[in-house]
């Protein structure tokens, strides 16, 4: 009875992360259909944000024009990382998605990272009908390169969790 229950739940959180992969697919969509202006001033806030806050916790006394110059430095890598993470979300949740059907790990990994990939240069695509947004292949190759760190990270992160499982579940079966 408890294997069925695990299945049947096991089930419902794959569905759930199609539904999810949907969901975060059109919160890209969203995010790329922003002018570049909308763009770049959510990017040099967050960028600002970040200068701020870690100013604050190392206690690096920071006048504004510093927090400004730094947030301008970085805004570019914290773009770029936030494409990467976009991405590697995606191609987790299709990851997820993909349990629904038996299929070898590394189709499984293959088909997750390139319908990501797929949706990385539609978007790009997208962009080149967005006021002040160009869609360039360096940027698919980002986005790209965040599914795959994405799902690798996720299968390894697995791995670890199965792991230390079945070495606690040795040792409780040890006796003592």
């Amino acid at each position: 009875m408890k294997k069925t229950t695990e299945k049947t739940t096991m089930k419902l959180l794959r569905c759930l992360a199609g539904i999810l992969a949907l969901v975060w697919m059109c919160v890209i969509f969203a995010f790329s259909a922003q002018t570049k202006e909308e763009s770049s001033a959510v990017s040099e806030s967050l960028s600002y944000r970040m200068v701020s806050s870690t100013g604050h916790f190392f206690h690096w006394n920071l006048d504004e024009e510093q927090m400004r110059e730094i947030a301008n430095t970085i805004e570019y890598f914290v773009r770029k990382g936030a494409h990467m993470t976009e991405f590697a979300i995606l191609s987790i949740l299709l990851f997820v998605w993909l349990g629904l059907w038996e299929m070898a790990l590394f189709r499984r990994s293959a088909a997750a990272f390139l319908t990501t990939a797929v949706y990385a240069a539609s978007d790009e695509f997208h962009q080149l009908f967005v006021a002040g947004r160009s869609g360039r292949i360096s940027d698919v190759l980002i986005d790209s390169s965040g599914a795959l760190l994405g799902v690798i990270v996720f299968i390894l992160l697995g791995r670890l969790i199965q792991t230390i499982r079945r070495r606690r579940s040795k040792k409780s079966q040890e006796p003592g």
